[in-house]
């Protein structure tokens, strides 16, 4: 996880929710309501993008590394952790424009697939990771 974009107490929480995880398979309650508490209305929406196996990890040989996320709609976002972005409405209206939370559900799906380790992997040529970074390609 990148800290220089989370606040320490998500931090911790996707620790938690790592190792709860590896042990049990599940996210007990107390971690879903913490969950909630720290990231409000849309920790729902990404625990249904992480159920639906909806995170795909694109790596290329040159070590490039984006995450495409499949949204409600139905549409492709290419987000990137390493950066803290993502080019979906809610991210530019309420991260960027609002200030009303730390990320869209789209990231924190990202981050929780992480966690979980439940991320699924795509590996693409150096080219198409290019188109993919571009914005003129999804996978």
């Amino acid at each position: 996880m990148n800290s220089e974009f989370l606040p320490p107490v998500a931090e911790q929480l996707f620790r938690d929710i790592q190792k709860a995880f590896q042990e049990t398979s599940q996210i007990p309650d107390d971690l879903l309501m913490a969950l909630k508490f720290v990231f409000g209305p849309c920790a729902l929406q990404a625990l249904d993008l992480v159920d639906q196996r909806s995170v795909t990890c694109v790596s290329s040989p040159s070590g490039r590394k984006a995450f495409q996320v499949i949204g409600g709609s139905g549409r492709w976002y290419t987000c990137f952790s390493s950066c803290h972005y993502c080019p979906c409405p809610a991210f530019a209206y309420t991260v960027l424009r609002r200030n009303d939370g730390p990320l869209c559900k789209h990231i924190l799906a990202v981050y929780l697939c992480q966690a979980m380790g439940v991320t699924q992997q795509e590996s693409v040529s150096d080219q198409h990771m290019s188109m993919l970074l571009s914005g003129t390609s999804a996978l």
